[in-house]
This record gives structure tokens, sequence and C-alpha cells, in this order.
């Protein structure tokens, strides 16, 4: 097994006090405004880009890279707002298609401006526009499908 260099090692660091340093700006700021937390945004956008048959839980659950259980617990409180529905899937009667309703589409635009300025406090204030498409790019990397 191959120990990782100092360099990776730092970059690992950094990678993770900065995630949370903007993870934590954006939750505070959501909470300030009396908003839901940073995961219903998540949901309610993927099933809005899932268009109007909605998506199936475990696509869902692919989407966002979240644990099957923490998920149906998300998708219940949702539900129970009104801003998610679920319905039988027509293609297998056992399972469930979720789509965003209205009134979840209304909630996602009233966390967008909010969450659209933390993310420019977390970090659009503190690089430049090649800056950022630098760290995208890099950070991408990271995670893109391997072969």
């Amino acid at each position: 097994m191959t120990s990782p260099s100092e360099s990776v090692v730092r970059a690992w660091t950094r990678l993770e006090r900065a995630h949370r340093a903007a993870l934590a700006t954006v939750e505070n700021r959501l909470k300030k405004e009396g908003l839901p937390p940073l995961a219903w945004y998540d949901v309610l956008l993927e099933l809005e880009r899932g268009g109007a048959p909605g998506l199936r839980p475990f696509e869902l659950q692919k989407a966002m890279l979240f644990a099957q259980y923490n998920l149906s617990r998300l998708i219940d409180r949702l539900e129970t707002q009104g801003y998610v529905a679920r319905t039988a899937s027509a293609d297998d009667g056992r399972g469930q298609m979720l789509a965003i309703t209205a009134k979840g589409r209304a909630m996602r635009k009233k966390i967008w401006p909010v969450y659209a300025a933390a993310i420019e406090a977390a970090v659009g204030a503190h690089l430049s526009p090649s800056e950022a498409r630098t760290l995208a790019d890099l950070l991408a990397k990271l995670y893109a499908p391997r072969s």
C-alpha cells in the first residue's frame, strides 16, 4: 500500500476544510432566513430536473449520493410539507415515482437567492473567475467516472 504524499494530504485537508466552511456558510444563511436545510434544495432541484414523470427513489439517491435510509427520511419530510408527491410507477407497480410539486418549485425558487449569495460569499468572493474555473476543473478530476 502506498502512502499519500505530503502534498496530497495537504490537498485533502484543505479540501475538507474548505468544504466544511462553505457548507457552514450556506447552512447558516438558510437558517437565518428561516429556510429549510440545503439538502431540501438539492432534492427539489434534482426532482425538478427529472421533469414531469419524476424520478425513482434509486435515481434520486444516485444523483444525490445519499444513503438510502437518509434519503427516505428526507423524502418523508418533504412530502409532509407538500413539496414532493409520490405516485406508483407505471412500469413497476411495486415501485414509486417522486415528483416535485408546485409548492416544492416555489420553495426551491425561494431558497435559490439565499443559496446563490452564500455561494458567492463562500467561494466567489475569494476567487477570480479564472481561479474558479481552474478549481472547478481540478475538482472534476476527483469524481469523474473512471473506466
